[in-house]
């Protein structure tokens, strides 16, 4: 079983950790669709396993597309000079013909060479000797990419390792904005960090849109927030906003859209056996924080079972025209505000 991303994560920064403190394993096997994790070990090897004068000699990166196994070995079975250890990486792993070989070094790999292997959004056959091998004799990072759902505690998550506490709704939103982007989420927040005061403890919704570049009052999120309460006139203005955007996509907001009313569904489905259900009950059907709870609460009395189900039904059609299906002349902002006119007429 995939690990995960708690203890991911947790792994990823004790392997930090232990480099910054000389720790390594001889051989390190980066893999997974995320390439955050991937690139903070390797990042974190490259930084604390040679110091900058012994890195001529004893450093040696190459990628997978240019290399095949035997080189590696050979390089990896070379001697450091005037160094305790020698460093050897492979980028773009996955490139590698004859990946699989690199097995033969790592089934006695060498005490004074430290091994990467770094795959980039792919993964090793956990079936075949090197995934075996290195599981044995080094370190296997696994890092498996984040679903929607999961974003906002991941981005509570980070932001507490910079000693920060992030409000629920400031990291839905920067999930909205983000998407699953691991990377995008980290380089928006050094930019933040920038610019908030000295001694901030806590980022709030108000902080990620002027620091990020976000219009809350306009966006998905506060979108599916009217729809959940009804509120006609708002959601239709943000509709039409959404839909005139340069960057709209009709895909990707039915797409918003059905995750959030497909939680309405779940959390109907959840009544039905428990009429009162506990916050343990709820967060494990809806995935979400629990300061959405009253949220969900409200819009499950707005779109009981045969309401959310017709959303639904009528998202899959509005997915169909968002793709080119039969919308003759109408323009995405067109297609959007009668959505959302018909969500809320259900």
């Amino acid at each position: 079983m995939a690990k995960g991303f708690v203890e991911t994560d947790t792994q990823c920064r004790q392997i930090v950790k232990d480099a910054q403190n000389g720790i390594f394993s001889p051989v390190y096997l980066l893999m997974g669709d995320e390439p955050y994790y991937v690139d903070m070990v390797c990042d974190a090897v490259l930084e604390y396993c040679l110091d900058e004068s012994e890195r001529d000699f004893n450093q040696t990166i190459c990628y997978g597309a240019d290399v095949n196994a035997d080189a590696v070995i050979t390089a990896a079975r070379r001697y450091p000079m005037f160094a305790e250890r020698q460093l050897v990486v492979v980028r773009e792993a996955q490139m590698m013909k004859s990946l699989d070989d690199l097995s033969i070094y790592c089934q006695n790999p060498l005490e004074s060479t430290v091994l990467v292997i770094a795959m980039h959004g792919a993964s090793a056959d956990k079936r075949k000797s090197l995934y075996k091998t290195v599981s044995k004799m080094g370190t296997v990072v696994d890092s498996q990419a984040l679903r929607d759902y999961e974003m906002p505690k991941w981005i509570s998550m980070f932001y507490r390792t910079k000693g920060l506490d992030i409000s629920p709704d400031a990291a839905a939103l920067l999930a909205e904005h983000a998407g699953t982007d691991l990377n995008k989420i980290a380089i928006e927040t050094e930019k933040m960090l920038k610019n908030l005061p000295e001694g901030t403890l806590k980022v709030s919704s108000a902080d990620i849109e002027k620091n990020v570049g976000i219009s809350r009052q306009f966006s998905i999120f506060e979108l599916t927030k009217e729809l959940s309460v009804k509120n006609s006139a708002k959601a239709l203005r943000i509709a039409a906003y959404l839909g005139s955007s340069a960057k709209f996509a009709m895909p990707m907001a039915v797409s918003a859209l059905y995750t959030h009313f497909n939680r309405i569904l779940k959390y109907n489905a959840l009544l039905m056996k428990a009429p009162r259900p506990t916050n343990e009950q709820k967060s494990k059907v809806l995935g979400v924080n629990p300061y959405f709870f009253s949220e969900y609460d409200t819009a499950v009395r707005n779109y009981p079972l045969n309401k959310s189900m017709a959303v639904i039904s009528l998202l899959k059609e509005y997915d169909y025209k968002g793709k080119g299906g039969d919308v003759g002349e109408a323009a995405p902002a067109e297609l959007m505000v009668e959505l959302t006119a018909r969500i809320l007429n259900i």
